[in-house]
């Protein structure tokens, strides 16, 4: 019995959750007329798929698409290497103040992105970055805090004895890295990638404040956009956030066994 009320739970509240995407799709390939209909109607009578293509056309969202890609690959290869790096050397290395800079390190997780936004953006100008993709993608070269700390924790659950093998076999530290540690790491690595990949595919705030150019958009943004110009065009914004939505679920369930492993081995909880 206790079984049957846990399950019939998971099943109401995996439900509940989904709703919102099953009323995003639903409403994407309504006709306009059905989609302010009261009672409201949960099942199109018509599947209307064409309102994807219709919604996708309207504004160069192939170019939006080029865009977003570009950002989030970069920044995905950027923030392994930076924060993996950073991460073996907090772990594997003894070096005076070792210990206070990692705590200088996690102190700067407590200031949020609002406060730091207007010297970026002074930064940025200064250097001829406004209007570029250089402020999306630049900073993910230099480590994220999250994600070094998470890293380092991975790296110190494994034995010291691996690197002091490999030291005598005389293996350089960035060897040992390369060829000891980062193989090791791929389930934290892969946990990573997915959060910095999340993360920068739905970015808002960044693109709106660097950058200018419409063609230079991402999808975020473009839609941001779309909706500006066209109003209350309800149809194409759920077909075209339905369209955004596909890859990070994909990727995430691609990961999945991956993400639950990269958390056990971190010590997330």
């Amino acid at each position: 019995m206790k079984k049957i009320v846990a399950y019939g739970l998971l099943v109401f509240f995996s439900l509940l959750f989904l709703m919102p995407f099953y009323w995003l799709v639903s409403t994407a390939m309504k006709s306009p007329e059905e989609i302010y209909m009261f009672p409201p109607k949960w099942i199109p009578s018509t599947l209307h798929f064409d309102n994807f293509v219709h919604a996708w056309t309207i504004q160069p969202f192939n170019d939006f698409l080029r865009n977003s890609l570009t950002v989030t690959i970069l920044c995905n290869i950027g923030q392994l290497l930076s924060s993996s790096m950073v991460a073996f050397g907090f772990a594997r290395f003894r070096f005076k103040g070792r210990d206070a800079l990692f705590m200088v390190l996690l102190a700067t997780m407590m200031i949020p992105w609002d406060v730091t936004m207007i010297p970026l953006y002074m930064e940025f100008n200064l250097l001829g970055w406004i209007n570029t993709l250089k402020p999306l993608i630049v900073p993910a070269w230099f480590g994220a805090p999250f994600f070094i700390f998470m890293l380092r924790q991975f790296l110190l659950t494994l034995p010291r004895e691996l690197e002091e093998s490999a030291s005598i076999d005389g293996a350089s530290a960035f060897s040992i890295y390369l060829r000891i540690f980062v193989p090791l790491m791929v389930p934290a690595l892969i946990l990573v990638s997915v959060f910095n990949m999340m993360d920068t595919w739905n970015d808002y705030l960044g693109p709106l404040i660097f950058l200018n150019d419409a063609s230079k958009y991402t999808l975020t943004l473009g839609l941001a956009q779309f909706r500006g110009m066209f109003g209350v065009d309800m149809t194409s914004i759920m077909a075209v956030t339905t369209i955004i939505c596909i890859p990070p679920l994909l990727i995430f369930f691609m990961a999945q066994r991956y993400i639950v492993e990269g958390i056990a081995s971190t010590g997330i909880k």
